[in-house]
């Protein structure tokens, strides 16, 4: 039984909004800029202050962005002020030549063999977990829950040993610094230059130093002691070399690039499984089969590595949450020249926006796209490429996202395999957008034991 999830896009009236309205709405939830008809057309265009712009819902368009022509559609000035501020001109919003050799000395980090060395440090912050589940008198908010077991991985995976490194300090900083900086600025709406100071990212900088702080101090501590046994990803980063230019990352761009991976990689899987949990907890069919697939596979112990080829419909299941709850949901691009996408000419400097949460659901996409339905993504389906695209897609498509994945199954299918999660009414979470898709109020299930 597949259950209705539909979260509405729009608000009645939104074109009626003026600009101050406008801008209230973004800095609180991005989603609420998305016009519903954006699920239903392969593209739309208006102003907003002067400034035209476009949503792109049509997979032969965002392919044209995200790979054809992706050199002539960096990412937009809003995106890079959000983000330069935290993580410099790391990988992540670095353009050209300087995102390319990055890009090239940190491909190697990600590898098969490098994840399953890492991947006993996420069977051991599960194991932490399900001891805090198991004490947690019949109730818990996991997204709290998911925050804390993914943040215990990346600390792991990233800073194990640098004693200087203080977990609740740099969670505390990723906080911090969505909740001072990472909001859309007036100037960022009027498309004002670069080069105009937002205040608030001025005035308000004390998250930043604190995370830049923490992870320099990682780097010295590693640079006077040493790689460790199993290298991790600081390791591993200290290490990365541009086979073409033999070039090697400074200081500054180990740190600005440990940062993107500290900040993306913990709240994006554990958003993912918070809103997989929710999922479940609304259809108890689904959540069934996952965990006859999980118990038959574990038989009472916590994944690893190795079990998520056997896992499938368990990677199913965070597949079609990333579809419906995609922690990326919108990304925007800013055209170096005229261009022509869906037959609707995009002049330069015209920003081009991928709604990926209103692409996941687009009803010329997808077959009953407001509902969960994890079969979609089943071993005989094939899935058109650029229609889902909840790590982007092309050369730029995330570093991470097998990390991310199989971080994911070994969470779910432990926690599955051992506890029964229902809805409380009354508490369903509402998806909201200020840099990642966050379920606002958390996701508050009753936990039983299996």
């Amino acid at each position: 039984m597949n259950i209705p999830v539909k979260v509405d896009l729009a608000v009645p009236g939104r074109k009626k909004w003026g600009f101050f309205k406008t801008l209230r709405e973004a800095r609180k939830n991005v989603l609420r800029l998305i016009p519903d008809v954006a699920t239903k057309q392969p593209i739309i265009s208006d102003r907003f202050f002067g400034a035209r712009w476009h949503m792109i819902m049509h997979p032969d368009a965002i392919g044209r962005v995200l790979k054809d022509r992706m050199h002539f559609y960096p990412k937009s000035n809003i995106t890079r002020n959000l983000l330069e501020p935290a993580i410099g001109d790391s990988m992540f919003v670095a353009e050209g030549a300087h995102w390319r050799w990055q890009r090239r000395a940190a491909a190697p980090i990600f590898t098969h063999r490098n994840i399953a060395n890492l991947a006993p440090l996420m069977s051991s912050a599960t194991e932490e977990t399900i001891t805090r589940l198991s004490n947690c008198k019949g109730h818990a908010d996991l997204f709290d829950e998911m925050v804390r077991t993914t943040f215990d991985v990346i600390a792991s995976v990233t800073f194990s040993g640098s004693q200087e490194m203080d977990s609740n300090d740099v969670h505390s900083a990723i906080d911090q610094y969505i909740d001072q900086i990472a909001r859309v600025s007036i100037l960022d709406m009027m498309n004002a230059p670069r080069w105009i100071p937002r205040p608030r990212r001025i005035f308000r900088p004390n998250a930043l130093r604190k995370m830049k702080s923490i992870a320099d101090e990682a780097v010295e501590y590693r640079k006077l002691h040493g790689a460790k046994e199993i290298p991790d990803l600081l390791d591993l980063l200290m290490a990365g070399e541009d086979p073409k230019t033999k070039r090697k990352m400074n200081a500054a761009e180990i740190r600005d690039n440990i940062l993107t991976f500290i900040v993306a990689g913990h709240e994006t899987t554990a958003l993912t499984l918070s809103w997989a949990f929710y999922l479940c907890a609304f259809d108890t069919d689904v959540q069934d089969k996952l965990r006859t697939e999980a118990q038959n596979v574990l038989n009472g112990r916590v994944a690893t590595a190795k079990d998520c080829e056997k896992l499938i419909y368990t990677k199913q299941v965070i597949n079609e949450t990333l579809r419906l709850y995609p922690a990326g949901a919108f990304l925007s691009r800013t055209a170096l020249e005229e261009d022509e996408l869906c037959g609707r000419i995009i002049n330069k400097n015209e920003t081009v926006i991928l709604p990926i949460y209103a692409i996941h659901r687009n009803a010329l996409l997808w077959d009953k796209p407001d509902h969960f339905d994890p079969d979609r993504f089943g071993p005989d389906k094939k899935i058109e490429r650029y229609t889902f695209i909840p790590f982007a897609d092309g050369p730029r498509i995330c570093i991470g996202a097998q990390f991310a994945i199989i971080e994911a199954q070994i969470v779910l299918a432990s926690l599955i395999s051992q506890f029964k999660f229902e809805k409380i009414d009354g508490l369903d979470p509402k998806p909201e957008m200020v840099l990642t898709l966050r379920p606002e109020g958390g996701v508050k299930l009753k936990i039983t034991p299996v």
